[in-house]
């Protein structure tokens, strides 16, 4: 099942045969990684929960009343806005940056390694097996 490609052109369509073909499975490789970096930093989790707890506050306090700063009243947007700017910093600290791109490259490393080297192999036959046998009534 897995073997190296002869050429590079041959290279390209088995990627983007096993790309079609396992996206899923890439999608939950993506996911798996996306957590095991939340939950192996503290830190970055306690970022994300701070962020979204505040977001939580600020709709709970806009369905009970308008808020005012400095007398002019903030939108929903604007404060969700403002969380978000005053929370940039705690991300920078907590390694947010890093985790992404650590990620993205462990996931691209994956997924491309196992796209390039597995060879779904397909006879001409298994393409059209599919026939519907119908009995006459």
């Amino acid at each position: 099942m897995f073997h190296i490609p002869n050429s590079f052109p041959r290279c390209t369509s088995r990627v983007v045969k096993n790309v079609e073909y396992f996206q899923s499975n890439y999608i939950i490789i993506f996911i798996g990684l996306i957590v095991y970096c939340i939950l192996t930093s503290p830190l970055l989790l306690i970022a994300i929960a701070a962020f979204l707890g505040s977001c939580y506050i600020i709709k709970l306090k806009n369905d009970s009343r308008e808020i005012v700063l400095f007398g002019q009243k903030m939108t929903l947007a604007h404060q969700y806005a403002l969380v978000s700017l005053i929370s940039f910093p705690l991300f920078y600290l907590a390694g947010a940056g890093q985790v992404v791109f650590w990620i993205l490259g462990a996931s691209f490393f994956v997924i491309m390694l196992h796209a390039t080297l597995y060879s779904i192999e397909q006879s001409p036959k298994d393409e059209d097996t599919f026939d519907l046998q119908m009995a006459p009534v």
